[in-house]
């Protein structure tokens, strides 16, 4: 529709840019203005395709990136491991693809649309394969959920820490030198710049997310084990 288009060009001039809060809510004022006035592509805009106001822009874009995380029937593997891991990394892949979503997309909460509970019911479903009580099927897509979102907020932060490494590392230095941080200084080593920048280079392996994402889901499966 018109409206979810508007919505996939604010997602693109997003993704063009080193997301700001300024920049944000410029970008969505702009097309929200845009698409209000009828001004986009020169056409007017009716009732049904205006975008009235910018929590209606956001929640057009929580669409439009939750249906990049459905996976279609076709691609979702068999059995409840594998399938909450495909799950995991198709989502972690869309954040890393729109890397502004973690810090601005609950700024203008609203009623959920269609893809977000097509994600719930999809990831309900995998883990109903495990056959534990709903509840507890329920909390086990919550503790794969919570990895996720933690890893890509984990990730736009180092990038933060990688443009303000000067100031981190002479902070650090002066910390480390009271002595009150044994454990940190024997992570960092004598040369705090290298430390700091060999402990970014670790949690900056592409291989990360997965050994995580399968220590979780050893623990759940373990779980399983124990009640069978």
């Amino acid at each position: 529709t018109l409206r979810m288009t508007r919505a996939y060009s604010v997602v693109r001039a997003l993704n063009r840019e080193i997301v700001s809060g300024t920049a944000i809510a410029r970008i969505s004022s702009d097309h929200s203005t845009a698409a209000s006035t009828g001004c986009t592509s020169g056409h007017g805009a009716s009732e049904g395709t205006a975008v009235r106001n910018k929590r209606e822009l956001y929640a057009l874009m929580s669409e439009a990136i939750m249906r990049e995380i459905v996976i279609p029937a076709d691609e979702l593997p068999d059995g409840w491991r594998e399938g909450l891991a495909e799950i995991a990394r198709r989502t972690v892949r869309v954040f890393a693809q729109h890397p502004w979503i973690g810090d601005h997309m609950d700024e203008e909460p609203g009623q959920s649309g269609p893809s977000v509970l097509r994600h719930v019911e999809q990831s309900l479903a995998v883990a109903s394969r495990t056959g534990l009580p709903v509840e507890e099927q329920l909390e086990i897509t919550g503790l794969v959920d919570d990895y996720v979102f933690g890893y890509a907020v984990r990730n736009r932060e180092q990038e933060a820490d990688r443009r303000h490494l000067e100031s981190m590392v002479a902070y650090l230095q002066t910390q480390l030198d009271t002595g009150e941080f044994p454990h940190l200084a024997a992570l960092i080593g004598d040369d705090p710049r290298k430390g700091v920048e060999r402990v970014m280079h670790l949690a900056s392996q592409e291989d990360r997310f997965e050994r995580g994402l399968q220590r979780l889901l050893d623990g759940i499966e373990l779980e399983i084990e124990r009640r069978a």
